[in-house]
């Protein structure tokens, strides 16, 4: 049996390779109790070297801090790009779908405005910069809903869009998070976007999260579902092997560009 030392190597070990680790897994992988890890984790979380979470550590702080939409579409541009162009493969020809607000959306509405004339659609946003852009083109029908419009994000929230959405069945609701975490399920960064999410999806036949790597493990302040109500998450193929394990271990089918 490990010593507490080696208990420890190991576990800082495993986080600073997947930068995620479940703490049944561990205790598993060691033959020992999940207590037994659970104060390892308690004991090292004390020491500043990682952070506990339901169940699980992070190397990283799970936090995420509301940025504006400016800042986010400077980060990972190019996974975010690979990420829409996947997306873009699953709409089929007279779809109707809805696209929440976000940089790697936005990245898919300028897939579908490439795509142009091609595609005849139907599109549901609460993303006035999707709206503008996709009204560009003549066979896309855009329902922009209504609401307050929030400066960081451009977009509309509140009971207005909620309402309007009563009135609708899409066949795919295309959802860009600020967090991916197997406890905390997919987050926003504010409780309007996220509420307003949720009412998307519940509006939906399929719910596709577009995020790239670096949003799992992490979670924003709006709870939008758990993992369990999600269809299919499209990410670049630097996700965490234990990440992939827990998305597929739930049902979820996964994409990796």
């Amino acid at each position: 049996m490990l010593s507490i030392a080696e208990r420890h190597k190991y576990i800082l070990e495993k986080l600073e390779k997947y930068g995620f680790i479940r703490i049944t897994d561990v205790a598993e992988e060691l033959g020992v109790t999940k207590v037994t890890i659970r104060k390892d984790v308690n004991m090292l979380e004390r020491k500043g070297l990682l952070f506990k979470s339901h169940g699980s550590a992070r190397l990283a702080n799970p936090h995420i801090a509301n940025r504006d939409l400016t800042t986010k579409s400077t980060l990972n541009r190019e996974a975010k790009r690979r990420i829409a162009e996947r997306a873009a493969e699953m709409i089929d020809q007279e779809d109707s779908i809805m696209i929440s607000a976000g940089s790697t959306t936005y990245a898919l509405a300028e897939v579908i405005h490439d795509m142009s004339p091609s595609l005849n659609l139907n599109v549901v946003t609460p993303f006035l910069k999707i709206s503008a852009l996709l009204n560009e083109v003549e066979t896309i029908l855009v329902e922009q809903l209504g609401g307050r419009v929030y400066k960081k994000s451009f977009a509309t929230r509140g009971e207005s869009a909620a309402e309007t959405l009563d009135t609708m069945v899409c066949s795919k609701f295309f959802v860009g998070v600020d967090g991916f975490d197997p406890d905390y399920g997919i987050t926003t960064s504010t409780i309007e976007e996220a509420v307003l999410s949720r009412k998307m999806m519940a509006a939906a036949s399929k719910v596709i999260v577009l995020a790239d790597s670096s949003k799992f493990g992490h979670h924003g302040f709006g709870r939008v579902s758990s993992i369990d109500e999600i269809d299919v998450v499209i990410t670049d193929k630097d996700i965490a092997p234990e990440m992939v394990k827990i998305i597929e271990d739930a049902g979820i089918e996964l994409i990796t560009v």
